[in-house]
């Protein structure tokens, strides 16, 4: 044994006897740790964020050891280090929280070893165990985009948590109900353990075509494409092989590939679908890490219906509960915001009402840039489409535009709204979703966009596919608002507004990567480039600390 491992037990096990005259007891080494906040032989030497719960842990146990009896690591000692071990089944770095270090330690500690050395063990276990509770329940970055929805609840104490998992003997327990309570995380767990195992396999070799191949085309390559498809799940194992001949079958499963990544399902191994083909399964196994890691950052959703809407994949998911199977009540796609300058972002907000034939009040950003450009050259433009200008009590003025009105827009003293109706730029029904961010969720009058593979082409509002549809799932608990009474509401003369019985949790997210029931794994491309700025601060987060 030797380099950094070695100088560790060097330094935690320094020889030196157990003498009746040794003066350190493990209480004495204990305090001044704990003061210090500082274990230098920690790969995060800083624990002061979990300094108060470890003090508070030692103080109920007078400063006594917590994972040692008679100079031996305890039952719960061999859980919580099989917990740090398998930190990588959760998308985490076991070397984050020194599994190999206090593995090799634990090994090494011998009855009547000096309390010094036994106390630096067990202070380097528990501050580890913490830090593993506290990131699989609320992930790893502080500024995540869910902060200010997470700091509404309760504070865990972990101290507690741990406590009582010691004097229960249930610390493994403990360690898996701190993981999000969801499905799509368990799901996401099995296909990281997957694509894991294909990311070490050094026989599934790229995909060389040299040119789009299509149905019925002799390809030299196919065996390595029928290899890879079949490992992903896409091409079942009992299909014949049919020689060299890229045939039915193959077609049929790089259809279901294609699908699985947002790519046109026609079937034809171009250039999109060969660097999907081609993208290294640690890649693909490094897009699960970091999806497990923004479940992480959403509030508790409890047992209750809440929608999720996820960018890169331009979809929308209503979910019953979080439990279950994980699958949707309902999908539909969305369109999103432009990837370029107007992204829609990540937030977590409440649905409260529905509003038929609404309203659009022109944001004051679209105004300036867009709106005010179009009336100096186009005065009879409000009047085309329906809009009208509004005061600041709220009175419509007309859509005549003239000079004077064009100077108090400008100023901000009035401001611009569309009347409801089917040319309405939310369409016929809107989901009322109050937000610091003033992001809505709404119809659309424009559903061609809904046909295309990649739909970001709003202002950072959230256009569904489906409005009819997500309104009767919405007003479920409201029996007397069936899908009848939603057609009529849409169809009148004048706006309505329904006030749910419960708000219901929507979560605008971002992941690249979603598992499903049936096991297959669906990745989209990084649309705004977030996963690579989550991954560059996780292994920044990690050089720094």
């Amino acid at each position: 044994m030797g380099g950094p491992v070695a100088l560790v037990l060097g330094i935690l096990l320094a020889a030196g006897p157990a003498a009746a005259g040794a003066q350190d007891t493990v209480a004495a080494t204990l305090r001044p740790l704990i003061a210090s906040a500082t274990l230098p032989l920690a790969r995060w030497p800083d624990f002061s964020p979990h300094a108060e719960a470890v003090a508070r842990l030692y103080a109920s146990r007078a400063d006594a050891a917590l994972w040692l009896d008679r100079g031996r690591p305890t039952a719960a000692a061999r859980e919580a280090l099989t917990a740090l071990a398998n930190a990588g089944a959760h998308g985490l770095d076991p070397g984050d929280y020194d599994a190999a270090t206090l593995d090799r330690i634990a090994a090494a500690v011998p009855s009547g070893r000096a309390a010094r050395d036994l106390a630096r063990f067990d202070l380097l276990l528990t501050v580890d165990m913490l830090r593993l509770l506290d990131d699989l329940r609320s992930g790893r970055l502080a500024a995540a985009p869910y902060a200010r929805a997470r700091g509404m609840e309760a504070r865990v104490d972990l101290a507690a948590l741990l406590s009582e998992a010691l004097r229960a003997g249930t610390v493994a327990q403990l360690v898996a109900a701190s993981a999000p309570p969801l499905t799509q995380y368990r799901n996401l767990q099995r296909m990281l353990a997957l694509y894991s195992r294909l990311a070490a396999d050094a026989t599934l070799g790229p995909v060389d075509a040299g040119g789009p191949v299509r149905p019925g085309d002799r390809f030299p390559q196919i065996a390595m494409l029928r290899r890879r498809l079949r490992v992903v799940g896409d091409l079942p194992a009992g299909v014949a092989d049919t020689g060299a001949v890229y045939g039915p079958a193959d077609v049929a499963a790089v259809r279901r590939f294609q699908w699985r990544h947002g790519l046109r399902r026609d079937g034809i191994l171009g250039g999109a679908t060969l660097s999907a083909l081609n993208t290294p399964f640690s890649r693909r196994a490094r897009q699960i890490e970091l999806a497990m890691e923004r479940l992480r950052w959403l509030p508790p959703l409890e047992r209750r219906r809440f929608l999720l809407v996820n960018v890169p994949a331009f979809a929308l998911f209503a979910f019953d509960s979080t439990g279950g199977s994980g699958s949707p009540s309902r999908w539909m796609k969305v369109v999103v915001g432009k990837a370029v300058d107007t992204r829609t972002p990540m937030l977590y907000a409440e649905i409260r009402a529905v509003e038929f034939r609404p309203y659009w009040n022109v944001p004051r950003s679209i105004l300036v840039k867009e709106l005010l450009p179009t009336l100096r050259r186009q005065p009879g433009y409000l009047r085309a489409q329906a809009m009208e200008v509004v005061d600041a009590d709220g009175r419509a003025m007309g859509d005549e535009v003239t000079a004077d009105v064009l100077r108090r827009l400008s100023r901000g003293e009035l401001r611009v709204r569309q009347r409801p109706g089917p040319h309405n730029a939310l369409g016929l029904v809107k989901f009322d979703l109050p937000n610091p961010a003033d992001v809505a969720l709404h119809g659309t009058p424009d559903s061609l966009l809904f046909g295309r593979t990649r739909r970001d082409f709003s202002h950072g509002c959230i256009r569904v596919e489906d409005p009819v549809g997500l309104a009767e799932w919405v007003l479920r608990d409201r029996p007397e608002w069936g899908r009848a009474e939603i057609e009529r509401a849409m169809a009148g003369r004048s706006s309505r507004r329904v006030v749910l019985t419960r708000p219901i949790p929507v979560a605008v997210y971002y992941t690249t990567a979603v598992a499903f029931p049936d096991g297959t794994v669906h990745f989209y491309p990084d649309v705004y480039g977030l996963d690579r700025v989550l991954d560059q601060a996780l292994r920044g987060r990690a050089l720094t600390s």
